[in-house]
């Protein structure tokens, strides 16, 4: 026992040394009112309880201890996007600079590396504490992968700002960890046909699309579901790409560079500039005419002039296989490929 409770046992254990005068002389002991009594004996039961709580917290894991941020490290399966704007990060920064930080991180010993940590949450105040050179206050729990997924994702999931295809990632990072899909929906606080559409969206958009595009807070379910279904067409993705290799496109806010991702994608695609129809005549070695030719592409249409005999048309249809091996013959039917 401490000091403070031998003296609080002391008063109410003690045997009296010297008789109490009738005068209350100054040899007696003081007197001690009830009311004294009883405040003291509440003081002795708050420590009690005090003293319990406190193994009650030690045991359940829910102590609060600072730990160096520079041996914590992210939790494996990222749900966020890195921001763009730093501006809110800054602001969270010189929060904590003023007034301490107020929320701990909640962490587990690393499965791997002795003596370093691994954030269910709280990233961004691990990155403010490293750069201000403060230890950050976190709750160290031990969690199994689950565990931490799971408490990652409902902390996380009904934030505003955690936008919909960065949930949509969230949700198939868990999966490909491994997770079955009853685990995404805890995560995310979701049913089943939720997941399913999350999940859809972010298997359909390529990796490289949703990192130019970024976090597009603005832009819900609804457009990035047309927008998956449109870049499943060959061409609608490559005009994405194109429209995404543009030096402006990354001096875009995040919600811009989707719009103008989208409407790459909606943009229909160029039509083939074909050639006019060509007409010429055919003409007889005498002068006469035979027939006119149009041409367009690869099509010919061969019209035999009224004045040319009607058995003409049967004659050239038979000549053609003739005509066509005298062509292969000479050569001509071969493409040449120099340039």
């Amino acid at each position: 026992m401490n000091k403070r409770t031998d003296t609080i046992k002391s008063l109410f254990t003690a045997p009296q040394s010297n008789p109490l005068s009738a005068d209350n002389a100054s040899s007696a002991l003081p007197r001690v009112s009830s009311g004294t009594v009883r405040s003291l004996k509440d003081s002795f039961s708050e420590v009690e309880k005090e003293n319990e709580d406190l193994r009650e917290r030690i045991a359940s894991g829910v102590l609060v201890v600072e730990i160096d941020p520079s041996l914590i490290d992210p939790s494996p399966l990222a749900d966020r996007f890195r921001d763009d704007d730093d501006s809110s990060f800054e602001a969270l920064k010189q929060s904590i600079a003023q007034r301490g930080q107020e929320v701990p991180i909640l962490v587990r010993e690393h499965p791997e590396e002795k003596g370093r940590y691994q954030s269910a949450y709280g990233h961004r105040r691990v990155r403010a504490t490293r750069e201000l050179g403060i230890p950050v206050k976190s709750i160290l729990r031990s969690l199994s992968d689950e565990a931490l997924v799971v408490a990652q994702g409902l902390e996380n999931a009904p934030r505003e700002d955690l936008s919909f295809i960065e949930r949509a990632i969230f949700a198939m990072h868990i999966e490909d960890a491994g997770h079955s899909r009853s685990v995404v929906q805890d995560a995310l606080s979701i049913d089943r046909a939720e997941a399913s559409k999350l999940l859809a969206v972010a298997r359909s958009v390529p990796h490289d699309v949703v990192q130019a595009i970024g976090k597009a807070s603005k832009v819900g379910r609804g457009r990035w579901q047309s927008f998956a279904e449109m870049v499943k067409d060959a061409a609608a993705l490559k005009r994405v790409r194109a429209a995404i290799a543009d030096p402006k496109f990354a001096a875009r806010e995040t919600d811009a560079r989707f719009v103008a991702s989208f409407s790459a994608a909606s943009r229909p695609s160029p039509k083939t500039t074909s050639r006019p129809s060509e007409e010429r005549s055919v003409l007889s070695t005498s002068g006469d005419k035979i027939a006119r030719i149009r041409q367009k592409e690869r099509e010919l249409k061969l019209l035999i002039d009224k004045n040319v005999p009607a058995t003409f048309a049967a004659f050239l249809v038979d000549q053609l296989p003739a005509l066509f091996d005298a062509f292969s013959e000479a050569g001509e039917g071969q493409e040449t490929t120099e340039a």
